[in-house]
């Protein structure tokens, strides 16, 4: 029997890569093009969560299952956004600066027959303080483009983090344990 065909509702090379690591390839990317403004009021942790489901359903296909995420991080209940803009990363990098924030990674899998599954990952990360050289210096790397929170721990950032208690995998964008829990769940031959 054929293992289950799985889309990747994301266009980010770096989730492709993680799943990669579960020696799982995605049968087909498919983006999902939803709007992701915060609702009023709307908490971090739920606000990741519904993400991940819009972004699936956004997605659905009687071809597969699709996998969707969102990475949400957040200071407090304040949900910092995603830097495109080098004024916006700046701002993120201060507020972040010497502080423990969260890093809320959420996922889900919607089966062809419409059953939902999701799960979603709690990372607590703590960047040094920053001094104003190193914040110009990761600006003028362009690695914050387009991150959330104004940062990438996968390049420059790491050696700015003092320390992180979680999942490093959910920090970049698809937490791998929680996702190859969905996976197994659904069928798909993970070793």
């Amino acid at each position: 029997m054929a293992p289950p065909h799985l889309i990747l509702a994301s266009a980010s090379p770096r989730r492709r890569e993680l799943i990669a690591r579960l020696g799982i390839e995605a049968d087909a990317i498919s983006p999902a093009d939803i709007d992701e403004t915060p609702l009023k009021g709307e908490l971090p942790r739920a606000y990741a969560l519904r993400m991940a489901r819009e972004k699936a359903a956004a997605a659905a296909s009687a071809q597969g299952h699709v996998l969707a995420g969102d990475t949400v991080v957040a200071c407090g209940r304040r949900i910092l956004p995603k830097a495109e803009d080098e004024a916006t990363a700046r701002q993120c990098l201060a507020l972040l600066s010497g502080r423990r924030h969260r890093v809320l990674s959420a996922i889900a899998l919607l089966s062809p027959d419409g059953t939902l599954r999701e799960r979603l990952s709690e990372t607590a990360v703590r960047f040094k303080r920053l001094s104003q050289e190193e914040i110009d210096a990761y600006i003028a790397s362009g690695e914050w483009h387009g991150k959330a929170g104004g940062y990438a721990i996968q390049g420059r950032a790491e050696g700015l983090i003092a320390w992180i208690q979680g999942s490093h995998s959910g920090v970049v964008g698809l937490p791998l344990f929680e996702t190859r829990a969905l996976l197994k769940s659904a069928g798909f031959p993970i070793g």
